[in-house]
């Protein structure tokens, strides 16, 4: 199976983050602009929280916050559940979906070095499939 490292090394190591300090506004604008639905919250060089798309919907809009006013802080997820980067693509699968959430940081040796969606995962597993189904119809051919 595929490994954090091999899907991050197909997709990419960027890191998109924001501030705790950060305005809600300013947050979910750098998601738009960025095509993301996700954010990880760094301070200092370490990650302290995770915003989503969700955690807007949620704890802003439905609580009839300003997320203008409200903080990062305010809604965030604290102490995201991360992976490392040796971890398989079913873990991940795995993770998300019992805690249902659909972002993953990655951290090696302390730093953040990625961060996997549900849809990372689920194209890497689909990718994964038809390659194995090719081989098995290229041994059957022939076989």
């Amino acid at each position: 199976m595929i490994s954090v490292r091999q899907l991050l090394s197909k997709k990419g190591y960027d890191v998109l983050s924001v501030l705790p300090s950060n305005t809600v506004y300013e947050a979910i604008t750098k998601m738009a602009e960025r095509g993301v639905g996700a954010l990880l919250v760094i301070q200092e060089g370490k990650l302290v929280g995770i915003i989503s798309e969700r955690d807007y919907a949620r704890k802003v809009i439905l609580q009839g916050r300003r997320s203008q006013e409200t903080t990062v802080e305010e809604i965030m997820t604290p102490d995201p559940v991360t992976v490392r980067p040796e971890q398989s693509v079913t873990e991940c699968m795995e993770l998300m979906t019992e805690n249902r959430f659909r972002h993953l940081p990655v951290v090696s040796e302390g730093n953040v070095t990625g961060i996997i969606s549900i849809g990372d995962v689920v194209k890497s597993v689909i990718s994964s499939q038809a390659a194995m189904i090719e081989q098995l119809e290229t041994y059957i051919t022939r076989g």
